[in-house]
């Protein structure tokens, strides 16, 4: 996990006010896994590449210490701004050299983030920290849909879409595999009892300005920026207007999404 497109603090910004914390049905499988697997008491949960720290708080409740782990100072100074549970920290890491002790992490999570992990050596040290039956449970989503937009006169996912495209060219070989479901990291994932959920589907509300500034919240258009300054900026807002122009509102306008999050679950041997 060397790389590191967050050193932006105007991006880190975006990144903290446009993604998304991770949603109760998500937490719940894990969680329910986990219990399946190992069983109680949880006492100290792991997040890798946390950003600014949504997931890593939504753990809180249910262990006695939450930490969360990131690449970039960035983030992890973001992360701290917000005002959490006492039981929550966040330090600078690496996912290939997790500065715990051996067998002594319940579990440990990574939301949108195990593309840029180096697999072979994220799962020895997975191995390494994990208690006996500790879990690891890595999770992912798609672009959203827009739910109730059927009459306009420009399809909105249509729309949506070809914002997503605009990053394309820039994507790497490791982030290509969120559109397979992870199904790369599934394959390398070491530990024999494992599985992937999928099609977790998720309803929200957002502005319609949201979906731009997700997007641009990615690592991948730190690339775009970048390589094409002058445009990468600009295509987003003339797509972002077609999109306004289609939903017949402003950038403002609340409406309804729906995003499909899939995760990989396994857990250690005794």
């Amino acid at each position: 996990m060397t790389v590191n497109f967050f050193k932006e603090h105007s991006h880190v910004a975006m990144y903290r006010k446009s993604r998304l914390s991770s949603p109760s049905q998500v937490d719940e499988l894990v969680l329910n896994y986990l219990k399946a697997k190992k069983g109680k008491p949880f006492t100290l949960a792991v997040d890798i590449g946390c950003g600014s720290g949504q997931s890593t708080r939504g753990l809180a409740s249910y262990f006695d210490k939450v930490v969360g782990i990131d690449v970039s100072e960035a983030q992890i100074e973001e992360a701290k701004k917000v005002d959490g549970p006492d039981n929550v920290s966040y330090r600078l890491g690496l996912a290939e050299n997790l500065e715990f002790e051996d067998g002594s992490v319940d579990l440990v999570t990574s939301g949108t983030a195990v593309h840029w992990f180096k697999m072979e050596k994220f799962m020895k040290e997975a191995e390494r920290v994990l208690k006996p039956k500790g879990c690891v449970a890595l999770y992912g989503y798609n672009i959203p849909t827009l739910l109730g937009y059927d009459n306009c006169p420009e399809d909105p996912d249509q729309i949506v879409e070809e914002m997503s495209a605009q990053l394309e060219p820039y994507e790497t070989k490791g982030y290509k595999t969120v559109w397979t479901d992870y199904q790369e990291q599934l394959d390398a994932i070491t530990f024999p009892d494992k599985e992937r959920a999928e099609d977790i589907f998720i309803k929200f509300k957002k502005p319609v300005s949201w979906i731009k500034g997700y997007l641009k919240s990615f690592g991948v258009y730190q690339i775009y920026l970048k390589k094409d300054p002058e445009n990468a900026d600009a295509s987003m807002d003339q797509i972002e207007q077609r999109l306004i122009n289609a939903l017949g509102g402003s950038s403002e306008t609340i409406v309804e999404f729906s995003i499909k999050y899939f995760c990989l679950l396994a857990s250690k041997h005794e």
